[in-house]
C-alpha cells in the first residue's frame, strides 16, 4: 500500500447542531425465531428518530494529532455512546461477550483536499435488551469534516448490508441457574444518518486511498489474524511444495470478520 508522509490536523469548531435521523427495522426472519417470541426483540425499535447533536459530539471521532491518509486511531468512547445511545440506551462498548481483542473504536483518514477531510470508522457494540443482548456484526461509518468552516460536512453510522446479528436471550429468566440461548439472523437496517447531502459528491480527493483500503486498515485494528497473509488452498499448495514447507489449514463456519456468531 502506498504511504502517505503529508500530516493534517483535523478540527471542528462552534456548536452548530447536527440533526441525527435513526433507523431499526423490525427483524424479518432468524433462526430460531426469538424475534417471535422474545418481546423485546419483537419490538426493537430505534429509540429516538430524530435528535440534534452539538458539534462537539463529533469531536471524539477526530484524532488528538495531525495525521496522513491511512493512518488510524482510537474514538473516544463518551461521544459514540452518545449516538449509538439514540439507537438503544445502554449500549455496551466493551461487548457482552469478547473473543479477545476484538472490542473497539477506531477511525483510518481515507481521503483529503483543500476543502474536505473524509474519515472512516468501525465500531464494535452490543445493544441491552431486557432479558438479553443484541450483537450486530459491526457498525461502519463515515464522517466528512468540512476543512474550511471546522463543520461536519457529513455523517452516517450504520450496520452494513448483509452482515450477521447474534442475540443472547436469558429465555426463563426466573430461573437464576438458566443460561442464556443464542439466535442470528441477518441484520435488519440499522442506521444513523446525518440531515444533509453528501457534501462530497462532486469533490476530487487530492491525496486518498481506497476504501476497500481504508476498512482493511480498520479490520486489522480489530483482528490480529487479518494480519496474516491468507492464501487460497491452491496457491498455498503451490508455496508448500516450493518453499518445502508444511501447510496450516483452518475451517470455520460462520464469520471470523465480525462480531456475529
Amino acid at each position: 500500500m502506498k504511504t502517505f508522509d503529508n500530516k493534517i490536523a483535523l478540527n471542528l469548531d462552534g456548536d452548530v447542531e447536527v440533526s441525527i435521523k435513526g433507523f431499526i427495522a423490525p427483524i424479518a426472519s432468524m433462526d430460531p425465531n426469538f424475534h417471535e417470541e422474545w418481546e423485546a426483540l419483537a419490538n426493537l425499535r430505534v429509540a429516538e428518530p430524530e435528535k440534534a447533536y452539538p458539534t462537539s459530539v463529533f469531536r471524539a471521532f477526530l484524532p488528538d494529532k495531525p495525521v496522513s491518509v491511512g493512518d488510524s486511531w482510537r474514538i473516544d468512547d463518551q461521544g459514540a455512546r452518545a449516538l449509538l445511545n439514540q439507537l438503544q440506551p445502554n449500549t455496551n462498548l466493551d461487548m457482552h461477550i469478547n473473543a479477545g481483542d476484538s472490542s473497539g473504536l477506531w477511525a483510518c483518514l481515507r481521503a483529503y483536499n483543500a476543502e474536505f477531510a473524509d474519515i472512516l470508522f468501525r465500531i464494535h457494540a452490543t445493544l441491552a435488551l431486557e432479558d438479553g443482548w443484541f450483537t450486530p456484526s459491526q457498525f461502519a461509518g463515515r464522517l466528512v469534516i468540512d476543512r474550511v468552516k471546522k463543520s461536519v460536512a457529513f455523517f452516517q453510522m450504520r450496520v452494513p448490508e448483509g452482515t450477521l446479528f447474534d442475540v443472547n436471550w436469558r429465555k426463563q429468566k426466573d430461573d437464576p441457574n438458566y443460561f442464556y440461548t443464542t439466535g442470528g439472523g441477518v441484520c435488519p437496517h440499522i442506521e444513523l444518518l446525518a440531515e444533509m447531502p453528501d457534501a462530497t459528491q462532486e469533490t476530487e480527493f487530492t491525496t486518498s486511498i481506497a476504501r476497500e483500503a481504508a476498512e482493511r486498515i480498520l479490520i486489522q485494528r480489530f483482528y490480529k489474524w487479518q494480519q496474516i497473509n491468507w492464501v487460497p488452498l491452491e496457491e498455498a499448495s503451490e508455496i508448500a511444495q516450493a518453499q518445502q514447507k508444511p501447510i496450516h489449514a483452518i475451517s470455520v463456519d460462520g464469520p471470523l470478520a465480525d462480531e456475529a456468531c
